[in-house]
């Protein structure tokens, strides 16, 4: 029998899906279901559970799946940075800030006293699943995100803005709970952990991150202004300042996963003025040549919309590159996994109890709807960025059978909202959007 590479076999399936989602996109999105149910079916159908094609253990393939969910999510963070316009000083801000600080905070308390409480873990291990599972997820979010230009819907906008904020911020609890694990340097009485993990980690990525996007992409638009051999390449600019961003807060002890959010926020905001163009034409006029019209729009004042506009349209392809890896891995690892009875219960608790209760709690002083309300308690989705922290914890030597029991429930956790998620976002967005349109059609009466 001819024996299949895996890695030419899984290229080929990922291939295919792509070509299939570009070519089908416009019917998929009458169906209530959304890509990633699509890719996890895939993945089930080609690993030991159905065809026997691809086998994956996260035991045994940790180091390599942890640097894959670490690649989706930065690419992810720094798409959900550049998708938020509004300025910083706009009171609808307070919306994803409450929920990636306050609503994440309540989640990992209450996930840390079930995981004591009912699920018999340690304290250390309970407030590690409470950080694991506190995320949303900006990758399989997509679909509740801000999608089209000068969309500054409170509900978008606020889950795009946690989701780009709470990968990091989950970080300090993350070490905290290894930390409590014994595999991680706290200090006495945890000094370490709030001087280094909480404050510099924190300020200084944030920091770091719009600081560098602020710098690259003022010298993107002024060497346009004055080279026309700088109006090309867009697409590099993402990866260049992705990584640039990324190795720099590594190296300065910060979180990376901030800093790239911050670049990617700090880049949208790149505004040379209305007197590029003018600029520009005078330097070019005395240079002896002309700019075509096109060119000038390219490197005068709308160098910047036509930047972002080629950056955040790469980002897109490479986040569905990486979702499609991403999902279709974990349909495979569901045959190496042994699911407890617990996450029968856990799961429902999670999404129904826990989630709402942080959200509540977390928007309290916000100017936001009771639908919005209630659709963010909802779209609590979990996936990749879960399934990183998870990796983390596993590749900084906790017990093996910490590692079984904390891949078992995340996996549960990610499945459950990849298939309940995915059923109801297009039914529940359309009908927001609807409601949303007869009320401005009402206020126009």
């Amino acid at each position: 029998m001819l024996e299949l590479d895996p890695f030419a076999l899984g290229a080929l399936i990922i291939g295919l899906l792509l070509v299939v989602m570009t070519m089908g996109s416009s019917f998929l999105s009458r169906l209530p279901l959304n890509a990633a149910m699509l890719y996890l079916g895939v993945g089930v159908a080609v690993g030991p559970m159905g065809l026997d094609l691809l086998r994956l253990d996260a035991l045994e393939n940790t180091v390599m799946l942890e640097r894959l969910t670490e690649i989706a999510v930065l690419i992810s963070l720094f798409t959900a940075g550049m998708k938020l316009e509004l300025p910083l000083r706009d009171r609808r801000w307070r919306i994803p800030l409450q929920l990636a600080t306050v609503s994440m905070i309540v989640t990992v308390v209450v996930v840390a006293a079930i995981g004591v409480y009912g699920l018999g873990l340690s304290p250390g291990a309970a407030i590690l699943l409470g950080a694991i599972l506190a995320p949303t997820d900006p990758v399989l979010a997509s679909d509740v995100q801000v999608s089209n230009r000068g969309d500054r819907d409170r509900l978008r906008f606020g889950l795009t803005g946690e989701g780009g904020l709470n990968d990091g911020t989950a970080f300090p609890f993350v070490m905290l709970g290894l930390g409590l694990l014994g595999v991680h340097e706290l200090g006495e009485a945890a000094w370490r952990w709030w001087t280094v993990d909480v404050v510099w980690a924190i300020s200084g990525g944030l920091g770091l991150g719009y600081l560098l996007g602020t710098l690259v992409g003022r010298a993107i638009i002024y060497l346009r202004m004055r080279h026309r051999e700088a109006l090309r390449s867009d697409e590099f600019i993402a990866l260049g300042l992705i990584a640039l961003t990324y190795g720099a807060a590594l190296l300065c002890h910060t979180y990376g996963f901030l800093a790239v959010f911050a670049a990617g926020l700090a880049l949208r905001r790149i505004d040379e003025g209305a007197s590029a163009t003018s600029a520009l034409q005078a330097e070019t006029q005395k240079a002896g040549f002309e700019l075509s019209p096109e060119e000038q729009a390219a490197a005068g004042a709308e160098a910047p919309t036509n930047m972002m506009n080629a950056v955040q349209r790469f980002n897109s392809q490479l986040e569905s590159f990486v979702e499609v890896a991403i999902v279709l891995a974990v349909g495979v690892l569901l045959a190496s996994v042994e699911f407890e009875s617990d996450v029968l219960w856990f799961v429902p608790v999670l999404f129904l109890m826990v989630r709402p209760l942080a959200v509540y709690g977390g928007l309290i002083g916000t100017q936001v709807s009771g639908s919005q309300r209630n659709l963010m308690s909802w779209f609590g989705i979990r996936g990749i960025g879960s399934l990183y922290y998870l990796l983390y914890a596993i590749n900084h030597n906790i017990q093996p059978a910490l590692a079984e029991r904390l891949l078992s429930i995340t996996l549960a956790v990610v499945v459950a909202s990849i298939i309940i998620h995915g059923i109801s976002v297009t039914p529940l967005m359309q009908h927001y959007e609807s409601r949303k349109t007869i009320k401005r059609q009402q206020r126009k009466k």
